[in-house]
């Protein structure tokens, strides 16, 4: 496929760009930053004419683009002030998805976030482990957010019953130089409580984007995408049980096992992590 990703030259768009072009795909990066030449178009996602422009087409280099893959954003809360926070990412995603829909792409994934889950769990989660089956729970305007992409995401697949949008509820993304501090992680539970001691690995979460563009329906689908095992080398349902006591645990927890729930992504997608700190340290 010819491949449109936004935010390409980011953390977790750097392992999209790689792995799409890796299986074959064309792929142009559509960032702020980056180095020029083919492949890459530096662009202001807020300004909606250059990004239909983009998307349309730019000569022979943005033409034809059979996805659009989503990632360009301010990345987490308080990096910038709330409005600013708030009118970059909602006024992107707005532009991306426009854009789309006026080119005739039929198929979206675009970055949402763990934070909707309730992070940073200062108020206890219903259950664990967490899915994607209750309400969102926003604590930010960075969640704010992305809770209301997931709801514009929801109209525009109802108005274009082709439209399919994927949102990727990623977790905490990480590459491998990022692994040699999770063993001090271990001296206190609860310096990584706030996300339930979750992680994604670049590499996996680009294989979730993969997963996506090839089995994603029509319509619109929220995921939560993680590792499949935390960054504590202590039993999962320990930890569970230690900072969280007044919540009820969903189901069995066994070892190691994420807190996280990506079952929802295993059986709609064949979504599969395949990478563990624990490979690396």
């Amino acid at each position: 496929m010819k491949i449109a990703v936004t935010g390409g030259s980011g953390k977790l768009g750097r392992s999209v760009v790689k792995g799409l072009t890796d299986e074959g795909h064309d792929v142009v990066n559509l960032d702020r930053a980056g180095t020029r030449g083919r492949g890459f178009i530096q662009i202001d996602l807020t300004d909606y004419g250059q990004v239909v422009d983009a998307i349309l087409g730019i000569d022979e280099v943005s033409t034809g683009f059979d996805a659009i893959v989503h990632l360009g954003a301010i990345p987490a809360p308080a990096i910038l002030p709330d409005s600013a926070t708030f009118h970059n990412n909602m006024l992107s995603t707005y532009n991306v998805f426009q854009a789309a829909r006026r080119a005739g792409v039929k198929k979206v994934v675009y970055a949402s976030s763990e934070t909707v889950l309730g992070l940073p769990f200062d108020i206890d989660p219903p259950y664990i482990p967490v899915d994607e089956e209750y309400p969102a729970r926003p604590q930010s305007t960075y969640s704010l957010v992305k809770h209301l992409e997931e709801q514009m995401a929801i109209q525009l697949t109802r108005w274009d019953p082709e439209l399919s949008i994927t949102a990727f509820r990623f977790s905490n993304v990480m590459n491998p130089e990022d692994y040699a501090e999770f063993p001090s992680f271990d001296s206190d539970a609860l310096l990584r409580k706030w996300n339930l001691w979750g992680y994604i690995d670049g590499r996996d979460g680009a294989q979730a984007v993969s997963k996506a563009l090839a089995n994603a329906k029509p319509g619109f689908e929220a995921y939560i995408i993680a590792a499949a095992d935390t960054v504590m080398s202590r039993p999962s349902a320990e930890l569970a049980a230690e900072v969280f006591p007044d919540v009820e645990l969903s189901r069995e927890v066994t070892g190691t096992e994420t807190l996280l729930g990506i079952e929802k992504a295993r059986r709609l997608l064949g979504y599969e992590p395949q990478h563990s700190w624990r490979d690396h340290v």
